[in-house]
This record gives C-alpha cells, structure tokens and sequence, in this order.
C-alpha cells in the first residue's frame, strides 16, 4: 500500500477502535452465564469507520477497516465479558470484514457516489450491507460455538441480531448525513479516494 492509503487505514481503525472502546464499555447490555459459558452483548458503533472506509476507499479498504477494527470487539467478547477466547478474537472481525467487503462493493457497483441522490441512497447500500454478517452471526452461534465448545449459545442470537440492527440502522443514518456533506466528502475524496482508486 502506498503512504496515503496506508494513513487513511490507519485512521480508521484508530477510529474504529476507538469507538469499539468507548461503546462497549460504556453500554453494555447483557453479561449472562448458560450451559457454563459466560456471555455477554454492548452496543458497539466501529462500523461507523468501516463504512466510511468502505465508500470512500472501496470494498478491500473497506474489508480491511472492518477487520482491524474489530479486533477490540472480539477481545471484548471473547475475554472480558464472554469466554469464547480466540473464537471472538478472530470471528468477530471476519463480520465485521464482510460488511466492510459488501458495503464497498454495492457502494462502487450501484455507483452510488456518481448519482444525484447519494446521501439518500447511502442509507439503503448501509443496511443490506449487514445482512451477510447477520447471517454468518446467527451461523456462528448455531454451528462455530458448539463445533470448537461443545456448548450451544443460541439464547445469544434474539439479543446480538436485534442489537446489531439497531447500531446499523442508526449508522446509516449517519452515512448518509456524512455522504450528503459536501465539505466532508470533498476532503475524503481529496485526501484519501485517488490511493484507494488505484488499488481497486
């Protein structure tokens, strides 16, 4: 990667870590014991850094970001209010890297950039950009966890999923008031969109 695009990586999964942080242990939402596993579930806003990552550097920015900045959350999971270890340690950014992949790949494919009505297309492309990791969260509790642990956590899926929804329906939101500014897309696409383009 060269300079500019290795910066704009490395500010938001600053960025994303630092919201990861800051959310998770300021809201958290459940911390329960079943079948002798310790589980626990928080509000968690880093996907605000994937996804900028994700329109404004494209989908492999985007899976990236996703990734290292998820690397808290699944720490957190993993070892502070769960005990899935190393599983959440690395399950949990994999999510978080396909909606980073998705969101970039419909934002480039729809060209949702180019059209006349970004900021209100940004919200949609933001939303079904979650389903595959929605889905691959309810695979992960139904088949991974019993596979590696031998305990079942399905009571965790109507508490992650409904959760999950809530953060991306509000991030959405966001992306699109962040897309519609002009000031704030004009310094991504100065500073940041010419490197990600030319590794695309």
């Amino acid at each position: 990667m060269d300079s500019r695009k290795t910066a704009f990586v490395a500010i938001m999964t600053a960025l994303g870590t630092l919201l990861s942080g800051i959310t998770l242990n300021v809201a958290p939402i459940l911390s329960a014991v079943s079948s002798g596993a310790l589980a626990g579930a928080a509000l968690d806003f880093s996907h605000v850094a994937t996804f900028i990552a994700a329109i404004f550097g494209g989908p492999y920015i985007g899976a990236l970001v996703g990734f290292l900045s998820g690397v808290y959350a699944g720490y957190y999971f993993g070892y502070v209010i769960g005990s899935l270890g190393l599983l959440s340690l690395i399950g949990v950014p994999i999510g978080k890297a396909i909606t980073g992949f998705v969101a970039g790949f419909l934002y480039k494919k729809l060209k949702v950039g180019s059209s006349s009505r970004p900021s209100t297309l940004t919200v949609p492309v933001v939303l079904v950009s979650y389903i595959p990791e929605s889905l691959y969260t309810v695979l992960y509790f139904l088949y991974l966890v019993p596979y590696f642990y031998a305990y079942a956590m399905t009571f965790m899926i109507p508490i992650v999923i409904p959760k999950g929804w809530i953060e991306i329906t509000i991030m959405s939101l966001l992306m699109g008031a962040l897309v519609g500014n002009k000031g704030f897309s004009e310094f991504m696409k100065q500073h940041f969109t010419y490197a990600a383009k030319r590794s695309l």
